[in-house]
């Protein structure tokens, strides 16, 4: 079997442990073997052991899902080496559009009221959802879409040619924020009901000109909680 890793530097990787996994059911336990060489042929595993916890962090960080130290501020909600999620209060943005339409062009580079905000990057995807108040989540309050194009059902950000930082990390936050707004709102992305305004998307928008806050009454419910919506995005 020829196993091929990319890496982007040349380096000469040599076989030294392996990982079996057991499962019955949900039920599963692995073992650790040592790789024994043979001077006539392909190296055999050793007798096995128990893995501990120390190995599988050693492991962790030489796959590259270290997770160094850093003070979180208190605008994050959840933390793990594939994802973070924050909050972002009320305030009034600019907001530019991007799709040629006349009435957008009407709507462009304007400030607008938003709603307070939930922001998620998983892997190197974004995903951003609403909120009604303007304070800071519990793991039990239900989310609403984000009002916004360019962002889909499930709250995934179509990011395009979007500038977002190289990092991230919680003093990245702001960079990511700032990419997404900076942005062009271009396109509705798939069947998502993105306000409940009796104008739709441009009618919010548009009713939003001058205004000194956004209308939660016209937020359309996500179907989710801050529970749910950090844990599925991996199962999506």
């Amino acid at each position: 079997m020829n196993i091929h890793v990319r890496i982007g530097d040349n380096r000469s990787f040599a076989l030294k442990q392996a990982v079996l996994l057991y499962q019955d059911g949900n039920r599963a336990f692995a073992t650790l073997h040592e790789a024994q060489g043979r001077q006539d042929g392909a190296p055999y595993l050793g007798t096995g052991q128990s893995v501990t916890t120390g190995f599988l962090e050693k492991l962790a960080a030489g796959l590259g899902a270290s997770l160094a130290a850093e003070v979180l501020p208190e605008r994050v909600l959840a933390r793990t080496p594939e994802m973070i999620a924050w909050w972002s209060s009320a305030q009034h943005r600019l907001m530019f559009f991007g799709d040629g339409n006349k009435e957008t062009a009407k709507l462009n580079g304007k400030m607008y009221p938003h709603p307070a905000l939930v922001f998620m990057i998983h892997g190197r995807e974004l995903f951003v959802r609403a909120l009604a108040e303007n304070r800071r989540p519990a793991a039990d309050t239900r989310l609403k879409s984000a009002p916004y194009w360019n962002t889909d059902a499930h709250g995934r950000v179509c990011l395009g040619s979007m500038r977002v930082p190289e990092e991230v990390s919680a003093s990245s936050l702001s960079g990511w924020e700032h990419a997404y707004f900076a942005s062009e709102f271009t396109h509705p992305s798939g069947a998502v009901q993105l306000t409940t305004h009796p104008g739709g998307f441009l009618g919010l928008w548009s009713s939003l000109v001058g205004r000194r806050r956004f209308p939660a009454k016209f937020l359309a419910d996500a179907n989710e909680t801050l529970q749910e919506f950090v844990q599925k995005r991996g199962e999506q």
